[in-house]
Order: structure tokens, then C-alpha cells, then sequence
């Protein structure tokens, strides 16, 4: 296992400053990248790169998400502690140990094998756990554990799936970047059985959210 070192978390500190500087003050939000060694969930010869903010490619084409992002997403999704968390698209886990930190229960789903394997082991040895993992496809959300307080989309879907829609609680919060190229954050907050309101935050580049699983 790799070490932690002072040097990281220096770099950490840094981070939560440029993140601050971009717009995110939730301060419980600020605290988690202090604090998560976000170095140990890339590759260790793109350590330099762990504490920049900018996205990053890991297995199976898929990126561990900008700093930014991970915090601008966490911090309209208003998590509290003891929330029932839909994550879709476990990564790398990064912004699963983001919510895990916040004191959520984290209901996890990914649907690239070799991700969800090494990712589901890596958690587990860095001290993070989430209640549960899934193996699948995220579209589906996940029926027999909603519903939801919150949920986080963190690859761009072409449109809402509204299974995940169903499993949200009422005065529950969901937020998603919804677009074909680029995604436009969004936030749908279930005010009744039918009502959604729904809140638009902006552009931003995900990698995109695929249905079924490979």
C-alpha cells in the first residue's frame, strides 16, 4: 500500500483552495478533499497529477472525475449524514469515499467488471465502506433498496433515466449531467408522488453514462 504523506496532504490543502476559489463553500464538502489521499486511487506513476484539478483517465476508459466537479456536485446534492445515497458509476471511488466521508450510507453501482472489482477491494483496504456495491447497469438504479434520499450521476446521460426519478424520496435530491457532448449539471428535487422541480447549474464534460454492462 502506498503512503500518505505530509507532502500530500500540503498538496491536498491546495487543492481546496483552488476549488474554493472556483465557487464550492460548503465547508463539510471542502473538508472531504483535505482529507481523501485522492493520489491512491490513480495509477502510482500519475501521482503528480492526483492533486491537480483536472480530470483523469483510469481503467476501462473511464476518467476519476475534477476535483471541481466531484465538489460542485456534492455540494447541490446537500448531503447529511445518515442520507441514503444512490451513487451511479462507483469509478474509481473517489466520490464514493467523498460521500462516505460526509457520513452517508452509499448504495454504489458500476458497470465496467474490472472497475467495479478493483475499486470494490480498494475501498475496503483504504477504510471506506459503502453499504453496498453493485455490479450493473446504472440506468436501473437500484429497486429493492429505494427509495433514496439523494442521488448523484457521475457519467453525462443523453437524457433522465426515470427509474431513478421513481427511487427518489420526496423531498429527495438528484443531481445529474444530462447532455450528448456536453452535460448541463442538473438538479431535480421531488416536491410529490408526481411534481419535480428542476434546477440547471451550467456545462460540464463527463464521460458518458452507458446502458447494460459490458
Amino acid at each position: 500500500m502506498r503512503k500518505d504523506t505530509l507532502k500530500h496532504q500540503g498538496k491536498r490543502m491546495q487543492l481546496a483552495k483552488v476549488v474554493e476559489n472556483k465557487g464550492v463553500k460548503d465547508e463539510k464538502v471542502l473538508d472531504t478533499i483535505k482529507k481523501i489521499p485522492r493520489h491512491l486511487f490513480m495509477d502510482s506513476s500519475f501521482e503528480d497529477h492526483a492533486y491537480q484539478d483536472k480530470a483523469f483517465p483510469i481503467a476501462a476508459d473511464q476518467t476519476i472525475s475534477q476535483p471541481y466537479t466531484v465538489a460542485f456536485q456534492t455540494e447541490v446534492l446537500q448531503v447529511n449524514k445518515g442520507d441514503m445515497v444512490l451513487e451511479i458509476g462507483t469509478g474509481s471511488g473517489y466520490q464514493t469515499a467523498v460521500l462516505c466521508e460526509l457520513g452517508a450510507k452509499v448504495y454504489s453501482i458500476e458497470r465496467q467488471q474490472e472497475l467495479f472489482k478493483r475499486t470494490k477491494l480498494f475501498l475496503s483496504k483504504i477504510g471506506y465502506r459503502p453499504r453496498y456495491l453493485a455490479f450493473g447497469d446504472g440506468y436501473k438504479g437500484l429497486p429493492d433498496y429505494a427509495p433514496f434520499d439523494r442521488i448523484i450521476v457521475t457519467a453525462g446521460a443523453p437524457f433522465v433515466p426515470k427509474p431513478l426519478l421513481s427511487q427518489l424520496k420526496v423531498g429527495g435530491r438528484m443531481v445529474i449531467p444530462v447532455g450528448k457532448d456536453t452535460q448541463v449539471m442538473t438538479l431535480f428535487e421531488r416536491k410529490s408522488e408526481t411534481e419535480f422541480e428542476k434546477t440547471e447549474f451550467g456545462n460540464f464534460r463527463f464521460v458518458p453514462l452507458l446502458e447494460d454492462r459490458n
